[in-house]
């Protein structure tokens, strides 16, 4: 699955912040893990590759 920096990525369980966009996460970072940012308020996590792309909406 080609995921690159930059792009707004979708995933099945949204942020616990609730906001809007809460299940939408930006990539700032790809490899054998990710570092995403949540859209709705600016959280920054770190997930494995595996789990980020089994949690993907297509």
């Amino acid at each position: 699955m080609e995921i690159n920096v930059g792009e707004i990525i979708r995933l099945k369980k949204p942020h616990p912040c609730g906001k809007e966009n809460a299940d939408k996460w930006k990539v700032l970072r790809a490899g054998a893990d990710f570092r995403l940012e949540c859209v709705g308020c600016g959280h920054q996590v770190m997930m494995k590759r595996s789990l980020v792309e089994k949690q993907i909406v297509k």
